[in-house]
């Protein structure tokens, strides 16, 4: 698609991570999810002022805490608001692989009623990623009947 001329584009949206140890987290990222590094700019001290690092096709931003700019984590917070999802065609594999590199399981994998076998892990710096792989095609009006008789608890 070809924008007009003066037209605004949006042309992708990048996670940006901020973690208590970045180098560490990159690690992780690495050992878990098969994540390449592609760079990173560190402080004389150590401190990682940006790192990218590329999962499957989505490019992960990833920082330090800055605390002196209002930059923490959600280990320093002691929450986050975000998830991450990352949806693939071996599920078990990949939770397996997680937990193995120091994800903490939040949700064991199960069938959802939403067409997908998923679980949720919380990495090691406090961010939760729900992992998930296709099990059958659900349309939003059958995806919402299931919903509802879900909540209903039949």
């Amino acid at each position: 698609m070809n924008p007009k001329a003066g037209e605004l584009t949006i042309e992708e949206v990048y996670p940006y991570l901020r973690v208590h140890d970045a180098a560490a987290a990159l690690d992780f990222y690495t050992r878990a999810f098969d994540g390449v590094e592609l760079f990173r700019l560190t402080e004389p001290s150590g401190r990682i002022g940006h790192a990218e690092i590329k999962i499957g096709p989505a490019t992960l931003m990833i920082c330090d805490e800055y605390p002196e700019h209002g930059i923490v984590g959600p280990r320093t917070v002691g929450a986050t608001t975000v998830g991450l999802h990352i949806h693939t065609s071996d599920v078990d594999r990949l939770f397996e692989k997680a937990v193995a590199a120091g994800a903490t399981v939040v949700t064991p994998l199960e069938n959802q009623f939403y067409g997908e076998r998923s679980g949720r892990i919380c990495d090691p710096f406090g961010h939760h990623w729900l992992l998930g792989g296709h099990l059958e095609d659900v349309t939003p009006e059958e995806m919402q009947r299931r919903y509802t008789a879900a909540l209903e608890g039949s």
